[in-house]
């Protein structure tokens, strides 16, 4: 299998290698359901690491793992020092999760990377291939740890949680994974000090694969809010006590779930809404539920919309609370900024897709990545490529290899045009 050479792409990526890679790759905490588990810090994702070390190597990379426990591989630009150009993503998945999903953001990088060593092509500036920790926040710890910390964006006490499954801190498992606590600050990067950032991801969606398009230029990241809501009524005997006496906290629980989706749509506010966790006590059969706790999630590219959403939130545990004569409190717990790409890194992949003869589309990213906390320090982009069924964070999800191809051939294209001063 070959990718197209054009004019703006002088050399082309070994398509036999990318997915060979991946391959192997896929075999380091493969699941017997054909999906894979590599848990932030865990053995499996620390044997990930230094596999791919390995490929950075023989791709003509410097390598090193920094103080986050980020995976890093550098190569000089013709120019010596100076702002480098970013590729990456991550290697760890979630609990028998997909092949792709970050892996092959982080693959395609060190075969651009490869594929400029063995052509003797030498970037203007520096690049650099970093593979980030703790993206997916499987471990009870906050989500994308890596790229947060280049970001200087870590919690307050954040390495002295406990870790899930784990009777140790964060530190703890962070040095075990080869990162250094006690220097994580020195990760921090500053704003200006990237020249740009570029992840190449599986969609994780359906809107490529259902439309035919091959290559998608990331708008943004949508922005999240996440709100508790619990609901306080009074638990009693559900045989004899009286439906007309009853204070269900799981009815109006129900009834603020079945609302959640007209927040969306022609009449709604922000783009999608989703409950995806709820608790009931006492939990009994033969109870009426005294208590309930839902998680409502909300995403939207825009702060406005976000926050529009909660109000609408509340004002439907009102209406749910005064219909069960219960207390409804909705309590926003987080909230993550959208993130919109750069301009200028979204023409750069418009302009290679079309180079290489490739449709394309402009969309938002529903999911987060490491590209929004990098954009808080370089300007940045985000490529994607189809996802079969929309599927992702499943065994199944999959991207036909030509798409696998075709991405990393525009991740190069896109290097090639940004790893140049003038």
């Amino acid at each position: 299998m070959t990718t197209t050479t054009t004019p703006l792409l002088p050399t082309r990526v070994d398509a036999d290698r990318l997915l060979s890679n991946l391959e192997r790759l896929r075999a380091i905490g493969a699941t017997p359901e054909g999906g894979v588990t590599r848990r932030a810090f865990s053995r499996e994702d620390v044997k990930g690491q230094e596999f791919v070390a390995g490929l950075m190597r023989e791709a003509g990379l410097d390598v090193r793992v920094d103080a986050a426990a980020n995976l890093v591989g550098t190569r000089q630009g013709r120019g010596g020092t100076g702002a480098p150009l970013v590729l990456g993503s991550h290697l760890d998945t979630v609990p028998g999760g997909g092949a792709y999903d970050g892996a092959y953001g982080v693959l395609a990088a060190v075969e651009v990377a490869h594929t400029l060593h063995e052509s003797g092509t030498v970037l203007d500036r520096p690049l650099c291939v970093m593979a980030f920790s703790n993206e997916e926040g499987t471990t009870g710890t906050p989500a994308m740890f890596g790229s947060r910390a280049v970001a200087g964006c870590l919690e307050p006490g954040e390495l002295d949680l406990v870790v899930t499954g784990q009777d140790r801190a964060l530190a703890q498992v962070l040095d075990a994974a080869g990162g250094d606590s006690r220097c994580v600050d020195d990760v921090r990067r500053a704003p200006g000090s990237v020249a740009a950032y570029l992840e190449l991801h599986i969609e994780q969606g359906p809107v490529l694969i259902g439309s035919g398009t091959d290559i998608g230029i990331v708008e943004g990241i949508s922005g999240r809010l996440t709100a508790e809501v619990t609901v306080q009524g009074q638990a009693n005997h559900a045989g004899t006590t009286p439906m007309a006496d009853r204070h269900d906290a799981l009815l109006a629980a129900a009834r603020l779930t079945v609302a959640v989706p007209s927040l969306t749509g022609p009449g709604g506010v922000v783009r999608v809404a989703t409950v995806g966790d709820c608790q009931v006590s006492p939990g009994a059969w033969n109870v009426v539920p005294g208590r309930a706790r839902v998680i409502v999630d909300l995403r939207d590219m825009s702060e406005d919309n976000l926050r529009a959403g909660l109000d609408r939130l509340r004002a439907m545990g009102q209406e749910a609370g005064s219909a069960t004569g219960t207390t409804v409190d909705v309590t926003e717990v987080q909230r993550v900024s959208p993130t919109p790409c750069d301009p200028g890194r979204r023409a750069t992949v418009r302009r290679v897709a079309d180079a290489l003869g490739l449709s394309s589309v402009t969309l938002p990213s529903g999911a987060g990545h490491d590209a929004q906390w990098m954009a808080r320090v370089a300007p940045t982009g985000m490529i994607f490529v189809p996802s079969e069924d929309g599927a992702s964070h499943v065994p199944y999800e999959h991207t036909a290899p030509a798409d696998l191809v075709r991405g990393a051939g525009v991740l190069l294209g896109c290097t090639l045009l940004e790893g140049m001063t003038t």
